[in-house]
């Protein structure tokens, strides 16, 4: 997998692929995430949501399996991030990722956009409260 410029090898697993992008940190979910992913994929996310005040998308538009183990990621990584008073934006075009958010509820907390580009322009935060 290419690295973006000045990027941290570390951070590159399968399924997900972190980057900079207009002063926000993006990271894009990739595959089949399921509780093997998650596993995996979870010490990096934790380590983007530790700082504070940052602005964090998660693109889901290549992904070709979530599971309720990926609802726990963005969920997770929602929590850590408003606790640190940043801002957590999500990207999802899939219809059955789309779903399963709408009947989970968590749509209600991190409303999808449908581009990246619409993310990175959000004004205000997304990460909705009930």
């Amino acid at each position: 997998m290419r690295q973006e410029s000045g990027q941290d090898p570390a951070s590159l697993t399968r399924h997900l692929r972190i980057r900079q992008d207009r002063g926000h940190t993006v990271l894009e979910f990739r595959g089949e995430i399921d509780i093997a992913a998650a596993t995996e994929m979870t010490p990096y996310l934790d380590r983007v949501t530790a700082r504070d005040s940052s602005l964090v998308v998660i693109d889901l538009r290549h992904i070709e399996f979530f599971d309720c183990s990926g609802l726990r990621l963005l969920y997770r990584a929602r929590s850590r991030v408003l606790e640190r008073d940043g801002r957590l934006t999500l990207v999802c075009t899939h219809p059955l990722t789309l779903r399963v958010l709408r009947v989970t509820g968590l749509s209600r907390l991190l409303p999808p956009l449908a581009t990246l580009d619409a993310a990175l322009d959000q004004p205000e935060a997304t990460s909705g409260t009930l």
